[in-house]
């Protein structure tokens, strides 16, 4: 099975850098061209129009599986190497597996963390500035507490809606 996740992996990246390049473009194009001169000689029928439904249909299904299955290994790859980043720097180890937040913690991590780089850039000093490094800290507690809220909310026993 591994060989074949193997195999798969490299065939869909091989086919999402084809299918970005610009030549591919050039090709659908011509492709769509090509079927919409043929229409007269087909009289425009329903088959003629079938052919190139269900040809876009049937490509664009498959490319959505190849495509996101690229990004994905993208994706990691990318959350690997800024995790790599995080903990060979003076950054804030706690930051390694924030993409597993859920959408309101990580916004609020977001404004926080705004709000720590704005009180930084407004300071000539910013590393000696008490309300930056308090917001530092602020920042810190915030996303330790983000952290311990949603493991919390995974390891919580599910109660029935009449008990909540």
């Amino acid at each position: 099975m591994a060989g074949a996740t193997h195999l798969f992996a490299r065939f869909a990246t091989g086919a999402s850098e084809w299918a970005g390049k610009p030549i591919t473009f050039v090709l659908a194009l011509a492709l769509v061209i090509a079927w919409a001169v043929t229409g007269p000689v087909f009289g425009f029928s329903e088959t003629w129009q079938l052919v190139i439904n269900t040809g876009t249909t049937i490509i664009t299904f498959l490319m959505v599986f190849v495509l996101q299955n690229a990004q994905t290994r993208d994706t990691r790859a990318i959350q690997a190497k800024l995790d790599e980043l995080i903990l060979t720097s003076q950054a804030e180890n706690r930051f390694i597996g924030i993409e597993n937040l859920d959408e309101e913690d990580l916004k609020r991590l977001d404004r926080l963390v705004a709000k720590a780089a704005k009180s930084l850039a407004k300071s000539p000093e910013a590393s000696s500035t008490p309300s930056a490094k308090d917001t530092a800290s602020d920042t810190r507690k915030k996303l330790a507490e983000a952290k311990a809220s949603k493991q919390k909310r995974k390891t919580a026993p599910r109660r029935a809606p009449s008990e909540r």
